[in-house]
């Protein structure tokens, strides 16, 4: 693949269900062609600094504000 999406890492590096240490070498080891997507909140620090751009996004409308349950493929 060109690009993976590591989907709400940075949560699991958090928890400790991952840890830095292991994303940092899957960074450090992926073949040079591939694009990695780290998402998800709580980037440490360390990840943020090998990372090549970061983007902070703020929440303005949620549907689950209005009253709207999580849909599963969506939410989770």
């Amino acid at each position: 693949y060109d690009i993976v999406v590591l989907d709400e890492i940075n949560v699991a590096l958090n928890l400790k269900l991952v840890t830095v240490d292991e994303a940092l070498q899957l960074i450090k080891n992926r073949p040079k062609h591939v694009e990695l997507i780290l998402t998800g909140r709580y980037a440490p620090m360390q990840i943020v600094e090998v990372a090549d751009l970061v983007t902070e996004m703020n929440e303005i409308k949620h549907p689950f504000t209005e009253g709207v349950t999580p849909r599963k493929g969506i939410e989770y």
